[in-house]
């Protein structure tokens, strides 16, 4: 532990991004995933104005910006193997641009079925199939996929594959496939399930692996473990959970951790925790950290056991408000993140900031808008092969 204390803790800021022309909310953040000698590394970064700001990661320089118009995005995610970038659409929309070209018109348009509003989607570790979840229209809450290989089709106008429709009732906020295994797929939603899907496998009720309930609406979700047969979930009312799915096929019980509300059992000696912002999976650790902060800008790491929370750092002195997203660089060992200050923040180990100043806090509306419900008991139910 003591190694992985001094990690985080040898943590500084070494860049902040230049003042945008417009000071919005930096909701999501990713990387590029693509080394190439001659050019340098990109980041994704969703703003509450409805578009994709792409920075360069040495200098958080703004190089190019992608609007999501007419609808509202969510989320944001690089290619694995190009330097393309997503986003879902309230407009019934994934958009991808390559984040190289100054062009404001995607490259690739992945259209859904009428109604259809995503808020949440993930892109395989092949980038070979995109999957999108929706609000609940009417009785429906739909995963839908598409083929998103650029040279399966001629027309970069694309029309999905399928949906899965049984397995959710209400709003499908969070999509992620499996780091490694393009075939396994997790998504959480406002009914408080997480679900697990093989998706090689024909038809829905097949390919359902596994469903676990957190009992309340989910926020965030994410693999973790060794060979990533684990996952977790946050949710809108600042809960936690964690399962083991090698557990799947034993007596033995899939929930390794389950803490309603985080917020209540902090220690407070670095500071109260006010949300949850993400987890980090520290795959050269083999450990899950959970990240939240607090409202002054205050960032707090914990790291994550069966026994539950454990208070690893602070971070201080980079952001002036709530801190919404996050990106960690596992080669570089470095952190990203944005708040509702409009700031990106580079933080690297044992790095000395170059003088800038605080900024202030933004007095603006975000235009995303968290949903927090409560619903019925119950822990969990598990599908066995």
């Amino acid at each position: 532990m003591e190694r992985i204390e001094e990690q985080f803790a040898n943590l500084h800021i070494v860049r902040r991004s230049s003042e945008p022309k417009e000071p919005t909310y930096l909701l999501g953040i990713d990387t590029s995933k693509t080394v190439q000698a001659d050019k340098g590394s990109l980041v994704a970064v969703l703003c509450s104005n409805a578009s994709v700001r792409i920075y360069d990661k040495e200098t958080l320089n703004v190089l190019r910006e992608f609007n999501g118009s007419p609808g509202l995005l969510n989320g944001v995610r690089f290619a694995n193997c190009c330097d393309n970038v997503y986003s879902a659409s309230t407009d019934g929309t994934v958009k991808c641009w390559d984040a190289r070209l100054a062009s404001e018109k995607p490259v690739q348009l992945f259209k859904g079925y009428p109604s259809n509003i995503f808020i949440s989607f993930d892109v395989n570790c092949k980038d070979h199939v995109l999957c999108a979840g929706t609000e609940k229209v009417d009785d429906d809450a739909l995963l839908l996929f598409w083929d998103a290989r650029t040279a399966s089709q001629d027309s970069s106008t694309r029309e999905p594959l399928g949906a899965y429709s049984e397995t959710h009732s209400d709003d499908i906020t969070q999509v992620r496939f499996h780091p490694s295994n393009p075939n396994m797929v997790v998504s959480g939603s406002t009914d408080g399930l997480v679900n697990v899907f093989d998706i090689s496998v024909d038809n829905e009720e097949d390919a359902l692996v596994a469903t676990c309930n957190s009992v309340s609406s989910v926020s965030c979700i994410g693999w973790s473990g060794r060979d990533y047969k684990q996952i977790y979930c946050m949710t809108h009312d600042e809960g936690f959970c964690w399962w083991d799915l090698n557990h799947l096929e034993t007596d033995e019980p899939i929930t390794c951790l389950n803490i309603q509300d985080v917020r209540e059992i902090s220690d407070g000696k670095e500071g109260p925790l006010d949300y949850l912002i993400g987890g980090l999976y520290h795959e050269k650790m083999d450990r899950l950290f959970v990240i939240g902060g607090t409202n002054t800008g205050r960032i707090h790491v914990m790291s994550c056991t069966s026994s539950g929370l454990t208070h690893v750092t602070s971070l201080q002195g980079g952001h002036a408000a709530t801190v919404r997203s996050f990106c960690w660089s596992v080669p570089e060992d470095s952190l990203l993140t944005g708040g509702e200050d409009a700031q990106l923040l580079l933080w690297k180990p044992v790095a000395v900031e170059k003088t800038f100043p605080k900024k202030d806090s933004l007095k603006i509306a975000s235009s995303v808008q968290q949903r927090v419900r409560v619903h019925s008991n119950g822990s969990y139910k598990r599908r066995k092969q």
